[in-house]
């Protein structure tokens, strides 16, 4: 079984708004369309490094606090001989992101209680936000 880690963060605004974005249909069939920002960690370096690539490389946002822990999943994909252990992060930017539509076609700024009505969203920030971790 071939393990990964994948960094994600709930990105807010200073309107204390959080950041979701589409994923584009080149992932295929996923647990919900909408999802959080992040990806797969680079060997070699640091979680907070990569979280913080990837949500430069995703949305052009820089993240403007120091990124703290919400939870850690883990995601087994037997069909693939996966695990991958995912770390959620929350964290502060400002400005709006310039998406990569290869990754991602459209985003949306939802306040937490939009954030708990949001339809089809990542089964995996799902679990988040039912255990009340973002608060």
């Amino acid at each position: 079984m071939t393990l990964q880690v994948g960094v994600k963060i709930f990105l807010r605004n200073p309107e204390g708004k959080f950041l979701l974005l589409k994923r584009s249909v080149a992932y295929g069939k996923t647990k919900g369309s909408w999802d959080i920002v992040g990806g797969r960690i680079e060997a070699g370096t640091g979680l907070i490094e990569n979280l913080r690539r990837e949500v430069l490389e995703e949305t052009k946002l820089t993240i403007t606090s120091e990124p703290k822990l919400l939870y850690a999943q883990d995601i087994f994909v037997p069909s693939k001989d996966l695990h991958v252990v995912r770390l959620s992060f929350v964290g502060d930017t400002t400005g709006e992101p310039v998406l990569d539509t290869k990754e991602n076609t459209d985003y949306k700024w939802l306040s937490l209680e939009e954030l708990s009505k949001q339809e089809d969203l990542d089964v995996y920030v799902k679990e988040i936000l039912d255990k009340n971790l973002l608060v």
